[in-house]
Parts: structure tokens; sequence; C-alpha cells
């Protein structure tokens, strides 16, 4: 028999990269992450904005009680174009990290009752939370895991592998900024049907619990005007109220408690793992 055909050997091609090209690459490179980079840019650009034009000063519970006639009379006048107007804004305040957010729950409840505002705040701040994390994610998720050193890496992988149960932690008791909730998980990897569902139910309790507040505001505000003797001769007075005194310590407790049972399924895997290294 003949000997078999050998096969003709495959020389690799190997191809040099020149100077210009290896440029060109680079740039390429640097404007893929610029690209990346914009919608980051325009939330600070929308921020910027809204505190240039004042808009801030309104966002207050001052504002709130200064304003409450005229705000009441056009929602009674237009309900649905203002709770759809008031949901819209209230994406837009969360996507772009607006402080005031709870003085936006309060004025929900007080303007158009707890639970309709409770739905809306819910929805309109889920989204507004999606909208960032996703931004983040875009911007900088990939960039800092491929560059994060090995602490932060371990880190990222042990939040993610218990990421519901942290992330309803961090949501039920609001030991971090709102924005800072929205961002972390972005930047350690957590998958976005995680991220949403941690944040519609998180945000749950605390949201009714503000609508309920404010669907009460004016009983507080009569109060505060009789406790007020220049308030009483002076239709215009705006009486001042401490944020602080409408959320009680027994409300705090009741967030820290909820929060404490969302990390019980944590504590029970760390408690099995020390015994399974016996």
């Amino acid at each position: 028999m003949p000997p078999a055909a050998t096969a003709p050997a495959v020389r690799a091609k190997t191809r040099t990269v020149t100077a210009p090209e290896a440029g060109r690459r680079e740039r390429r490179g640097r404007a893929r992450r610029l690209l990346r980079l914009w919608p980051l840019g325009l939330v600070a650009l929308l921020l910027a904005g809204f505190f240039a034009l004042g808009g801030h000063r309104h966002l207050s519970l001052d504002g709130l009680i200064r304003n409450r006639d005229v705000l009441a009379a056009t929602v009674a006048a237009h309900f649905l174009p203002a709770l759809a107007g008031f949901a819209l804004f209230y994406v837009f305040a969360t996507a772009v990290s607006i402080p005031g957010l709870a003085v936006m729950t309060l004025a929900g409840g007080f303007l158009f009752g707890w639970l309709a505002a409770g739905i809306v705040v819910v929805a309109a701040a889920t989204l507004g939370a999606t909208i960032l994390f996703l931004i983040a994610r875009t911007s900088f998720g990939a960039a800092l895991a491929d560059k994060a050193g090995p602490r932060l890496a371990r880190f990222a992988e042990g939040f993610r592998e218990d990421a519901f149960s942290y992330l309803m932690f961090l949501r039920l008791v609001p030991i971090f900024p709102f924005w800072v909730v929205n961002l972390a998980p972005a930047l350690a990897g957590v998958p976005l049907r995680i991220f949403v569902v941690t944040t519609a139910l998180g945000i749950l309790p605390g949201t009714f619990a503000f609508t309920l507040i404010g669907s009460g505001l004016d009983s507080v505000i009569e109060a505060q005007i009789a406790a007020q003797p220049g308030c009483l001769a002076d239709p215009a007075c705006t009486p001042s109220i401490d944020p602080g005194a409408l959320v009680t310590p027994k409300l705090v407790a009741a967030f820290a408690a909820l929060g404490l049972v969302a990390l019980i399924p944590v504590a029970v895997k760390a408690i099995r793992r020390r015994r399974a290294r016996r």
C-alpha cells in the first residue's frame, strides 16, 4: 500500500503592526471608551442644570407647605395629567440623582392620596433607578471589572453571590443615599433582574410609609399653625416643620427589623459554610 499522504505544513502567518496602525487602534479604543461615558456626562449635565436653574429650592418641605394650596388646586382640576407629570418628574429625578426624593414622596401622598402616590412612586423610582444602573454599568462596569484587583474582585463576587439579600437590606434600611445603592450594584456586576426586583420590593415599605405621612400632612401643618401664635394672625405664614419629626423612632426601628430579616439567608449560608469546614 502506498504510504499515507502527509498534510502540507501550514506556516503561521504573522503580521507586523506598524506604528501608525497601532496609533489608529489606540485612538479608536479611546473613542469607544469616551462614547460609553456620554450617558453619564448627560446625567451630570442635567443635574448641574437643575441646580443652576434653582430647582432644588422647590424640593423642600417648606416649599411644599408654601405652595400647597396652589398645588392642591391644580391636582383637583387636572388629576390624571398632574399624576402623569409627577411620575415622569420622579423618574427624571431618580435617574439623575436629584436630592429631595423623600419630600417628593411626601408631596405625592399629600396631593394624590397614599395609595395612588405609593404605586406611582414605586414604579417611577424603580424605572429611574434602573436607568441609572444601566448607565453606570455601560460607562464603568466593564472597565472596572478589567482593572479590579483581587480584593475588589473577591468583594464583588461575594456581593453578587448574595446580591438579593444585600440589596434588600440596603433598600429597606436607607443607610446610604438612594443613588449610591443604584450605582454600586452596577459596578459590582449584579444582574439586572435582581436589581429591578429588589428595588421594587425593597422600597415598598418606605414608600407607602412616606405617602401615608404625606396624606396626613395637612393636619400636621394646621397643628403647627396653631402652635405658632404668629401664624394665626398672618394667613401667608409658612409654619416651620422639622422633617425629622415626621419619621418616628418606631418607624426607623421597623425598617431596621425588616432589613435584618433580609440578611437572614446570608447569615444562614455563612453558618453552614463554617460547619462544612469543620
